[in-house]
């Protein structure tokens, strides 16, 4: 009953562009509610159809209340991913490179972003032209604003604690001759028949080694 009552109430309603109902595109008639049939001049219906009266309007109310919501969450949506931009003609910005297929190495290896690029226009608030590299020259200079995001450059006077970590050079090797001083171990290679020793050097900074 209930089913059958959703689908009349969706046949029977009104659509807002074409002004017309389901029914009357498809078959040409609109099909009967019970209270149609029912004579004007009675005070009291029968309860069955009360009853179905009251479903159909729950329905209805249903189906309005499910296409203002879906309404609303489609809207909020399209608003949190086409915000507007606040770019300008000569920021700094950088591409995502999603769609690049020319940069050279692994995929997996790439850099989510490239650049610095500078803005030479804006076309609308949905899209801006830079001004590529040569390395991406051959590319449609133009994105949208949802593949662009500004540069933001490290400010010693923002970040007055940020030091550079320094390098651990590790020390080089001596050209010269090592001098031996103990064999701590010997071994015999079986496939090539080949002998090897562990020793240790007279310097202490060198580890044993075969």
């Amino acid at each position: 009953m209930e089913r059958y009552a959703l689908e009349l109430a969706h046949k029977t309603s009104i659509h807002a562009i074409t002004n017309q109902t389901p029914a009357i595109q498809e078959k040409g008639w609109n099909r009967k509610f019970p209270q149609d049939s029912l004579r004007k001049d009675l005070v009291e219906i029968h309860p069955t159809a009360g009853r179905f009266k009251g479903i159909l309007d729950k329905a209805r109310n249903n189906g309005i209340r499910c296409m203002e919501d879906s309404f609303a969450y489609a809207k909020d949506k399209w608003d949190k991913s086409n915000a507007t931009s606040d770019f300008k003609v000569g920021d700094l910005v950088l591409v995502s490179t999603t769609n690049f297929n020319n940069i050279k190495g692994y995929k997996n290896l790439k850099d989510s972003f490239s650049g610095t690029f500078v803005i030479k226009a804006l076309h609308g608030e949905n899209a801006i032209e830079v001004e590529l590299s040569e390395e991406l020259r051959n590319r449609n200079p133009k994105f949208p604003v949802s593949l662009v995001k500004p540069y933001k450059s490290s400010d010693s006077e923002k970040f007055p604690l940020r030091n550079k970590v320094p390098q651990n050079i590790p020390p080089i090797e001596s050209s010269g001759t090592r001098k031996k001083t103990k064999v701590l171990k010997a071994r015999k290679l079986r496939t090539n028949k080949v002998s090897k020793y562990l020793v240790r050097y007279s310097d202490t900074a060198c580890e044993d080694e075969w």
